[in-house]
């Protein structure tokens, strides 16, 4: 974690120009890679870290601390990774064997496969490809033959379009894809929802799971930094006609006093969670009631993140309007986050019927 703090500090330092270029900023790619947590959701025997769920989750909510383009980036490669072990042994070889080979992916069916002899010939166009400028390759979810399946695509067989001018989140730099007739070899196919082919314990944790955390601890970590923040400028700032700083008034001090309590609540219940299900992914399956346990903690976590930075920013006042203010930045990115299909208000309703005893479709849990 000393490491993760660096990579942390850094990703504080330059989330201006990572905002500005719509993309990490040159020395924090690098510094993110000589750590190998792009990397940390990837099989040992394929050269990667194979990182404990909560390890990863942390380290991605620490450098989200510092910037939450930065450690939306790290935990979705990382989530990325773990496809590695869905793959058969010689394509997932090709596509991880490189030590500095980096995924990106979105598993929703946008795609179309037709067969061909030794493969399939995939076409359609992906949203959302978070970190597509410094992957080496996109996992494009497609349909073939009425079945959901996940095609490794080289970036250099796509077309990426200029498309993510959003409200936040920017440096994130998640294009659109496009492929025309790429011909995918059968060893680069696979399928989330049939599960992994081998592996520890990493790859029985729900993959679903793990991407709604993944994002979860983003939001969440964009919080702790919007704290940060916040707390560095009520400590100079004073409102228009007093003489008192924002950090002296009774009103601030029980706001950031409840906010913190929010945040830490959230994360702890999170990484309970996590553990839970980390516990029975060891011993061996896990449970329907677990897998929708990770969902509610993850969607709780990021939409009270939400609601801290919102309060925060409104605290601020004038402080955080204009542009290249902190926290500016955390309330758009806060909310981009927010709006993301697996944290939405909506995706409480899965985790709420599996409670309720309601019949649900758990297959993606």
């Amino acid at each position: 974690m000393a490491d993760v703090r660096t990579v942390a500090d850094l990703a504080r330092e330059v989330a201006p120009k990572t905002e500005a270029g719509g993309a990490l900023a040159p020395e924090l790619l690098a510094a993110i890679g000589e750590s190998g947590l792009f990397r940390a959701g990837v099989p040992a025997n394929l050269g990667g870290v194979e990182l404990p769920p909560a390890e990863t989750l942390a380290a991605a909510m620490e450098i989200a601390r510092g910037d939450a383009s930065a450690g939306w980036c790290v935990s979705i490669a990382a989530t990325s990774g773990l496809l590695g072990a869905y793959l058969p042994e010689d394509g997932a070889r090709e596509v991880f064997g490189d030590p500095r080979s980096v995924a990106a992916g979105v598993w929703a069916p946008k795609g179309r496969g037709v067969s061909v002899d030794g493969g399939v010939v995939v076409s359609g166009q992906w949203s959302f490809c978070s970190g597509i400028g410094h992957a080496d390759w996109l996992f494009a979810g497609f349909v073939h033959e009425k079945t959901l399946k996940v095609a490794a695509i080289p970036r250099a067989e796509l077309e990426v379009l200029d498309t993510w001018h959003t409200t936040g989140l920017r440096g994130t730099g998640s294009h659109d894809c496009v492929a025309r007739e790429v011909f995918v070899p059968q060893r680069r196919v696979l399928s989330v929802l049939d599960g992994p082919l081998g592996g520890g314990a990493l790859y029985r944790f729900p993959v679903f799971g793990f991407f709604a955390l993944s994002v979860a601890a983003a939001a969440l970590g964009n919080a702790f930094g919007a704290l940060d923040d916040f707390v560095g400028l009520a400590v100079e700032r004073s409102p228009l006609g007093s003489s008192r700083t924002l950090a002296e008034r009774g009103s601030t001090q029980a706001a950031v006093a409840s906010a913190t309590a929010s945040v830490k609540a959230a994360r702890a219940y999170f990484f309970e969670a996590i553990a839970e299900a980390w516990e029975a992914a060891q011993a061996g399956e896990v449970p329907v009631e677990l897998k929708a346990g990770l969902r509610l903690a993850a969607t709780h976590a990021a939409r009270t993140a939400r609601v801290v930075v919102s309060e925060l920013y409104d605290l601020a006042g004038s402080g955080a309007i204009y542009d290249g203010a902190a926290l500016q930045r955390r309330f758009r990115d806060a909310h981009t986050a927010s709006a993301h299909f697996q944290v939405n208000a909506a995706s409480f309703e899965l985790p709420g019927k599996v409670l309720l005893g309601v019949q649900a479709q758990t297959e993606q849990l």
